[in-house]
């Protein structure tokens, strides 16, 4: 009876082993250090256009990347696939976002966030009446 379970379990390996060898050794096993392309997968502001004053978040993701720098300068951007940041802009901002691979390429990407002032509203003109 124990060699039937070590039988069987001996042709279920062979049987495993046979099915595995047929395919690409990328479909289930990627080589230490070596890392694929840098890739941007996201860049965005969580608004469309905001009023002086306004937060917003700006919002990216990477892939694969060393190290990432957004310009301007903002501080608590690091490699994530989804990291959001605050903004508060005082005027209509060109962000660019850079993204470093471990073999030395970067990845760029821009968006320009508008900022716009509250229209002044209309003066009512005094009326001084008579006593």
């Amino acid at each position: 009876m124990v060699h039937i379970y070590r039988f069987c379990a001996i042709a279920g390996l062979a049987l495993v082993l046979w099915t595995v060898r047929d395919r690409a050794p990328e479909t289930f096993v990627q080589p230490a250090g070596a890392p694929g392309p840098v890739r941007i997968l996201s860049f965005y502001a969580s608004s469309g256009v905001l009023i002086t004053g306004e937060k917003a978040q700006l919002c990216y993701g990477v892939q694969n990347a060393k190290s990432v720098k957004i310009a301007p300068p903002l501080a608590g951007v690091f490699p994530s696939a989804k990291h959001c940041v605050e903004i508060v802009p005082k005027h209509t901002t060109h962000y660019t976002i850079l993204a470093e691979g471990y073999d030395g390429r970067v990845a760029m990407q821009s968006l320009t966030l508008p900022v716009q002032s509250l229209p002044e509203p209309p003066r009512q003109p005094l009326n001084f009446a008579a006593m």
